[in-house]
């Protein structure tokens, strides 16, 4: 008779088990949505999108070097890339080109060059064409582009300030006239790298300090000015 009452048992501690189980994930606190980081002040409520894409040219390979109507192109690729604040630019060549292409690929690196660009500015790589005859060589780079908030919309009560708090569009106008103005929109995307020190004038500097000396830079004689004399 035990025997029979040993399941009947079991599955009523297993019906309370499950029952105490749920009760207990009912009453587990839910973990709160996590939320937007409020702005440091009210300027900051407002943001500038910077977005970009490329600003490509594509030439045909030729044995015999860049034809003029290629020059005339690449030349206007770098008046576009000084405009946009000259950032790096990139030569692909197709990988199966072949030695043609790989040759046109390096007389474009020598023309950007020769046209003021920065060698360290100038990357060549390669890329897959497939087995596609008389794949183009891409040259382009990176054009970046800030836009600012829309200003205006909606404006609240400037009399209406209870908690003595700023205009929901205060510093709206601010942040579209730096969109609007900023001369390379890229800076806003990532910090430029630094040039490094001169370590020469650097020394020159310390031997002052070490010495006791004056380590400013000398006065200028030309930035002297006087009030001259008003002729009646």
């Amino acid at each position: 008779m035990s025997s029979n009452r040993r399941p009947a048992a079991t599955r009523v501690l297993l019906v309370a088990s499950i029952a105490a189980l749920a009760a207990a994930c009912a009453d587990a606190p839910k973990a709160p949505p996590q939320q937007a980081l409020a702005p440091l002040t009210p300027t900051e409520q407002f943001h500038i999108a910077v977005t970009s894409h490329p600003d490509q040219i594509l030439l045909a390979p030729h044995a015999d070097g860049l034809s003029a109507a290629q020059m005339t192109a690449l030349s206007a690729l770098v008046d576009r890339w000084r405009d946009a604040g000259g950032g790096p630019i990139q030569i692909q060549a197709p990988s199966h080109g072949g030695g043609e292409a790989y040759r046109a690929a390096s007389l474009v690196q020598a023309e950007l060059v020769a046209m003021g660009v920065a060698e360290d500015r100038v990357t060549l790589t390669g890329y897959d064409a497939g087995d596609k005859a008389g794949a183009p060589i891409v040259v382009g780079f990176d054009h970046y582009q800030a836009k600012g908030p829309d200003c205006g919309r909606d404006w609240d009560g400037f009399t209406k300030t209870l908690n003595n708090g700023p205009n929901s569009n205060f510093g709206c106008a601010v942040t579209a006239n730096v969109a609007a103005m900023v001369a390379n929109p890229a800076d806003l995307a990532q910090a430029q790298p630094l040039a490094p020190g001169d370590s020469q004038r650097r020394e020159v500097v310390l031997g002052k300090y070490r010495q006791g000396q004056v380590s400013s830079t000398a006065k200028d004689d030309q930035s002297d000015a006087a009030i001259s004399s008003v002729v009646h």
